[in-house]
């Protein structure tokens, strides 16, 4: 039976079930201090719960990937002065019954793919100011990214759009016709992609998967197994480099240039371009994964990198001092079905997951992790997210942000986490 609270459109009054306010202070010695979550808005006390233990930690001491150690420790120097409230503000659906593919934020404006069509909105007041198309034979929206006053969207048909920010008018298509022309007489310019089918090297001859934008240089992801490289300036194909040995799903960029793509072949490779060098070389490979890694996500400063697959793990892996790439320190556990997207805001990192929910998740000045949240409501698996923090004090310590999770079900929910630092409490576990 289909819960209609969730099915209505979300507002102030019908979400009081999806609010959910916590005050934590975790203490290794009662079993259930971990488990922080109330079904209600009203204030109570909670009390050591199976039942809200399960929310937060559902599967915890499933072991998917038994030779990664867990990340998720509790003691008492945790989180003892972090507090998080959430709940849900607003539901959107674009199109009903079509499924939302991407969502992207630049400044005050939301991005939501359905299919082939686009709709922007006020992310403020979620009003609806303009739906822009590709052509309909461009199949499904996989990625939206943006970069200077361009917008960038990748498609099933193997191409890379690009569109003039504000009024979403189609400047060209990557590879742009200038750059086939350049190319499409020499013999040496094409490459075999499948039996007696050649293409140029600059053309993808597959789904686009995902796409980064960094220092001037975009890079693209596609399901043909390769990793393509772009200058933003002339929207030129400067590289290609097959990349894995099934089809690539995701994409991350540190600010240093360092490329991190996740394949269905389970691996994370790690790429970057030596100093005085015109090619991208693979400087690591990590191997840890059991099944296809489905999403990637750097912290700010690029020193840990997060990856999901459909193992059900996030794996946390961290730059070694003593080398240029990252070795694997720990797993979050909790999710019940594939992991789809990943984003980190504010340091906190947002999971959604094909098990229909978003997992919030903390880390503590120890090292360790927590579930500090779960937002639910949506009928079908999570596919994307998108996340940005409000008001003038943009620190995890002190302050609000705004999430957007997008599902197969064709709803954006808009949510709002409030994080707070806290004094010492007296009461051991609370909610305020």
């Amino acid at each position: 039976m289909r819960l209609l609270s969730w099915l209505e459109t979300c507002t102030s009054a019908n979400c009081a079930t999806a609010t959910h306010n916590s005050t934590v202070e975790l203490l290794p010695s009662r079993k259930h201090q971990h488990a922080f979550d109330s079904s209600t808005s009203s204030s109570s006390l909670l009390t050591s719960d199976d039942s809200t233990s399960s929310t937060l930690h559902s599967n915890y001491s499933i072991q998917t990937l038994p030779s990664v150690p867990s990340l998720q420790k509790l003691s008492s120097n945790n989180l003892s002065n972090f507090s998080i409230s959430y709940h849900c503000l607003t539901s959107l659906t674009p199109h009903p019954s079509r499924p939302i593919t991407s969502l992207a934020l630049q400044n005050n404006l939301l991005y939501a793919a359905t299919e082939n069509q686009i709709d922007v909105y006020d992310r403020h007041t979620c009003t609806n100011l303009q739906t822009f198309n590709s052509e309909a034979t461009s199949g499904s929206t996989k990625t939206i990214t943006f970069s200077k006053d361009m917008v960038f969207t990748t498609h099933q048909d193997c191409k890379i759009r690009v569109w003039k920010n504000n009024q979403h008018r189609k400047l060209t298509t990557l590879p742009t016709v200038n750059d086939r022309l350049r190319r499409f007489l020499l013999p040496k310019n094409y490459v075999t992609v499948r039996r007696h089918n050649k293409r140029l090297w600059i053309e993808h001859a597959d789904t686009v998967t995902d796409l980064a934008v960094s220092n001037g240089v975009i890079y693209s992801v596609s399901w043909d197994k390769t990793l393509k490289i772009w200058r933003v300036s002339d929207l030129r194909c400067v590289e290609s480099v097959k990349a894995h040995e099934d089809a690539v799903n995701a994409v991350a960029v540190s600010n240093d240039g360092t490329v991190y793509t996740g394949s269905s072949d389970r691996r994370i490779r790690v790429w970057a371009k030596p100093v005085g060098e015109k090619r991208h070389v693979l400087v690591a490979t990590l191997e840890k994964h059991k099944s296809a890694v489905n999403a990637l996500a750097l912290n700010d400063d690029g020193s840990v990198l997060f990856s999901g697959a459909c193992d059900r793990s996030i794996l946390v892996w961290e730059r070694e001092d003593s080398a240029n790439h990252m070795v694997v320190i720990g797993a979050l556990r909790g999710h019940q079905n594939a992991i789809l997207c990943l984003i980190n805001v504010s340091d906190l990192l947002l999971s959604g997951s094909a098990d229909r929910t978003v997992r919030i998740w903390k880390r503590a000045y120890d090292g360790s992790f927590c579930c500090v949240g779960v937002l639910d409501g949506h009928q079908k698996p999570v596919k994307s997210l998108a996340a940005i923090p409000d008001g003038d004090d943009e620190s995890s310590t002190n302050g609000v942000v705004s999430v957007f999770s997008g599902s197969l079900d064709g709803e954006i929910k808009v949510w709002q986490l409030s994080i707070g630092c806290l004094a010492d409490q007296d009461q051991d576990f609370m909610i305020s």
